[in-house]
């Protein structure tokens, strides 16, 4: 995906007037998410909820990187599918490992 006139990728996302690359752009998001994960794992909550939020901020992040880094945003939609189907199998693991150790129970 290049212009025309110039030559230059089309990647760019604009950022409070700027002009920026987008792949530098989502490595900032990275960065900042990985910096949240770290100060919020030291916040004085319970487990689960500790849990969650770390859980979440990584499938953004993993989200992230699948669609700009791997370049799945670009693909045709039988990839996405293939991309995708672990997912109901990750969770399903996931909620077995978390009821095994009984932190849903109490």
């Amino acid at each position: 995906m290049q212009d025309s006139e110039n030559g230059t990728s089309g990647h760019h996302m604009n950022v409070l007037g700027w002009k920026i690359d987008i792949y530098i752009g989502i490595w900032v998001i990275l960065l900042l998410l990985t910096l949240g994960e770290v100060f919020y794992a030291f916040l004085p909550l319970p487990k689960m909820v500790l849990a969650l939020g770390l859980v979440s901020m990584a499938v953004w992040k993993a989200a992230l990187v699948g669609l700009y880094y791997m370049h799945l945003r670009y693909e045709p939609r039988n990839l996405w599918i293939l991309a995708v189907s672990p997912l109901p199998l990750a969770f399903i693991l996931v909620l077995a490992v978390i009821t095994e150790f009984g932190w849903l129970v109490g």
